[in-house]
């Protein structure tokens, strides 16, 4: 059994270890060692990516307690090693599955529903709730939830006895052999986990639901914490302010100002088919149609203008009609009747 130092430290950066085994295949090798502070991926989430002296840890991946580590390089058993996590990466996969233990927390509470999935992606973090929630519904959540973070709780984490357990409510998706952890927010979440938590809710920074569907009779939703939330931001900011230019509009007016827009444009189209329509009809009119068959090439006709024409030259007396729209350069569409 590999020695899991990131349940008794979940911000432990580097740490020393032993190699007990290595095996290599023909693009991989997978290092195991006699303890570490690199998280296998479970429960929704990636394994921890970093390194093992000067070689690169691509994955990390529990079996049967052995917790092996994927590399593009072998390194010998008995070799000692300083390994270090990607804490970047570590610390930002800690704010998203700590908020996501609030907000699936509070919608247990609110609405008897249980989280029946979840995924941390590398930009986004989804949540599956067996019920669905309406948009004000999630607001409140959304609201509450950020209470939580603004309180700066502490996250416990517990190993309570079997006995301890039959008495213990706590939410878990799956039923658990051997030591079951326990995470506790106080008032929002107790829920069994294996993964590493923040220390307190604070470090959280902002819970943000960005998105909501409906998914197998219930609701995903898409969360965005910390980081990844001001990066988010960021990018809202940027494209509002470049809007608000463009239309010469206030920042907290641009949506009014392209619903206007949009109306505009859709009364500019009503009189442009009204146009053409009139167009088509000068056009029809100064094609002779003397023969059984017309042929038309224009490349100033789109949409259903060339169905259109075909149509009038036909009321005008031609058997066949075939409309050419387009170029030699690009080719031709064509509708024929």
């Amino acid at each position: 059994m590999t020695k899991k130092l990131y349940d008794e430290n979940s911000y432990l950066k580097e740490f020393t270890a032993t190699v007990t085994d290595c095996e290599s295949t023909a693009d991989t090798c997978r290092i195991l060692l006699d303890r570490t502070t690199f998280f296998p991926e479970g429960g929704g989430q990636a394994g921890d990516t970093g390194l093992l002296n000067n070689c690169e840890v691509l994955d990390t991946q529990e079996e049967n307690g052995l917790i092996w580590h994927y590399t593009a390089l072998p390194i010998p058993p008995g070799t000692h090693i300083t390994g270090q996590i990607n804490w970047q990466k570590r610390f930002d996969r800690m704010q998203q599955h700590s908020a996501e233990h609030i907000v699936s927390g509070l919608i247990h509470k609110h609405f008897h529903y249980n989280n029946v999935g979840f995924h941390l992606g590398e930009d986004y973090c989804t949540m599956d709730f067996n019920g669905c929630i309406s948009k004000e519904e999630l607001r409140e959540i959304e609201l509450e939830a950020n209470r939580a973070v603004f309180a700066n709780l502490g996250v416990g984490i517990t190993y309570p006895s079997k006995e301890e357990l039959i008495a213990m409510e706590y939410r878990s998706k799956i039923e658990i052999e051997g030591q079951v952890r326990i995470i506790t927010i106080p008032g929002y979440d107790v829920c069994a986990c294996c993964a590493p938590h923040l220390g307190s809710t604070g470090e959280i920074g902002l819970i943000k639901l960005v998105h909501m569907m409906n998914y197998k009779g219930g609701e995903r939703i898409t969360m965005l914490c910390g980081f990844r939330a001001l990066a988010d931001y960021d990018r809202k900011d940027e494209n509002t302010k470049a809007i608000s230019a463009l239309l010469s509009a206030k920042e907290r007016e641009v949506a009014d100002a392209v619903a206007r827009l949009k109306e505009e444009a859709g009364s500019l189209k009503g009189k442009i088919a009204s146009l053409q329509q009139k167009m088509l009809a000068y056009r029809a009119a100064e094609i002779p149609v003397e023969e059984d068959v017309a042929a038309v090439f224009d490349s100033g006709l789109s949409g259903n203008a060339p169905r259109e024409l075909m149509n009038l030259l036909l009321n005008k007396g031609a058997k066949v009609c075939a409309v050419f729209a387009g170029d030699e350069e690009k080719g031709y569409r064509y509708v024929i009747g």
